[in-house]
């Protein structure tokens, strides 16, 4: 998987590196004491610089996943992914881990619709419409709602992802959410190049994230497509 570094919206190419390699750690591709290929072979088969790559390992060694051993190479040490960018994202490749990255296609701010549930404080919020990837595979369509009084969302200092944006452009942490998983027909705004039309049935997530505030600040909903992609939640 090369990082997605055409993607305007991407985020550094040394952190896309460390949170693939967080998201396989997690979904069990790389296990705990497990070395990892000399460096020079794993930049090369990442396509990035020797550079990059350590700039990656660093971030992994800082978070306490990663044991660099003088003379003897890098080991894994699985310590959980809290501290990941997409330590809340729950979609996976089938194989499982996978890159998130995204297309944004529109982001407005509105009076919230009254079909939306009740969240916040505010009758009003930014609505983010974006198409998700694992790598370079399309798995979903969502729309994601942010309170008004938790900030604006600025569509050019978004990154692939808003996780990050909260909490280096508002300034606030996502803590918790909840999830409820089934299946809805996808939006009418399904993209052409989406795996299936709009109005078939896909998985669906609906999610409400909290920060700091009784409240929830976000709701969102996202669509997937079951066949490309697998919703894994983790109890340790």
């Amino acid at each position: 998987m090369s990082p997605a570094t055409r993607n305007p919206n991407a985020l550094p190419v040394y952190i896309q590196i460390a949170e693939l390699l967080i998201r396989d750690i997690a979904a069990g591709r790389l296990i705990d004491g497990e070395r990892l290929p000399p460096e020079r072979e794993m930049a090369a088969e990442l396509q990035v610089s020797v550079g990059t790559l350590r700039k990656s390992l660093a971030e992994l060694e800082k978070k306490g996943m990663l044991q660099r051993v003088q003379g003897s190479g890098n080991y894994i040490r699985e310590t959980g992914t809290q501290n990941s960018v997409y330590a809340m994202f729950r979609l996976e490749l089938p194989e499982g881990g996978g890159l998130p990255r995204a297309d944004i296609l529109s982001v407005d701010h509105l009076t919230k619709p009254d079909n939306l549930p009740q969240f916040g404080a505010s009758e009003r919020g930014s609505r983010v419409r974006r198409m998700r990837y694992l790598n370079d595979t399309i798995i979903a369509v969502e729309e994601i709602w942010l309170d008004e009084s938790a900030g604006w969302i600025d569509q050019a200092q978004l990154s692939d992802s808003l996780y990050r944006f909260y909490q280096h452009q508002l300034g606030f942490w996502i803590t918790r959410a909840e999830d409820r998983v089934t299946v809805r027909p996808l939006p009418e705004w399904t993209p052409p190049d989406f795996t299936k039309p709009a109005g078939q049935m896909a998985g669906y997530i609906e999610r409400f994230s909290w920060s700091d505030r009784p409240e929830p600040v976000e709701f969102s909903k996202t669509w997937f497509d079951p066949d490309r992609a697998t919703y894994v939640q983790r109890l340790k």
